[in-house]
């Protein structure tokens, strides 16, 4: 069976999405299946930075409603082997998703994919729980800005109560920035109190190749698809040194 891993946020702007198609593809080209589903609904982005608005046709609630099977919905990534996305719908329907009819979803995904990563909303509200209460384990994305830390504390206060592993990933960190600011790595990590799975620096050109739907492809030269793909090895259950390189 496989594992589902919320990727969530006390805020927007951290760079979720981004960090959940980055370490999807790295999962891939470890040889796992991994399907993201982008559960932001309204908000929805993991098709953009993907690359795949005119192939994400259907979504996760024409699943769960039965308009489609999920082998349907679910579309592989045109360049990337063994990457795949169940995308959200652009609104709630008239009829709400239940917890439980969430949890049969995922029990399907788990027995087709190695890793399902899940893109949930940012902050504490309904689109949250419903994220978060069928995963296996769940990562706090933050940036050093101070209100990035403080909101993720509200976000672990909650993602203690589903009683699921939590690790940290500090996102776009520059040098320049822990110089002007005094913040460091350590502060992010005593702020949210949890350990630390990955370092992400910023990279401009990260930005870039989502707005061009390309973030799967970021060239393994840049900093931040290193990032990535050290993280997926770290998921992986290798050993392998959290740096800024």
């Amino acid at each position: 069976m496989g594992t589902a891993i919320v990727i969530t946020s006390g805020k927007g702007g951290t760079g979720k999405t981004a960090l959940t198609c980055g370490i999807g593809a790295g999962l891939a080209r470890l040889g796992k299946r991994v399907l993201c589903l982008d559960m932001d609904v309204g908000l929805r982005n993991l098709d953009l930075t993907m690359g795949m608005t005119d192939r994400a046709l259907m979504d996760f609630t024409d699943v769960l409603f039965g308009r489609c099977p999920l082998e349907r919905a679910v579309v592989p990534h045109p360049s990337v082997e063994n990457l795949f996305l169940l995308t959200a719908p652009v609104t709630w329907g008239p009829v709400p998703v239940s917890q439980s009819s969430l949890k049969r979803l995922m029990n399907e995904i788990r027995s087709r994919f190695d890793y399902c990563l899940i893109d949930c909303p940012a902050g504490i509200g309904p689109g949250f729980h419903l994220a978060v209460c069928a995963a296996d384990r769940a990562i706090v994305v933050v940036t050093t800005d101070s209100a990035a830390l403080r909101d993720a504390q509200q976000v672990v206060s909650q993602l203690h109560r589903y009683r699921i592993p939590v690790h940290l990933i500090v996102n776009r960190i520059s040098r320049w920035m822990i110089r002007r600011l005094g913040m460091n790595v350590d502060d992010a990590m005593d702020a949210a109190g949890l350990p630390l799975l990955g370092i992400v620096p910023e990279e401009r050109k990260v930005a870039l190749y989502a707005a061009r739907g390309q973030l799967p492809q970021l060239p393994e030269s840049l900093h931040a698809a290193r990032a990535w793909r050290s993280i997926a090895r770290r998921l992986e259950g290798r050993r392998v040194p959290v740096g800024w390189r």
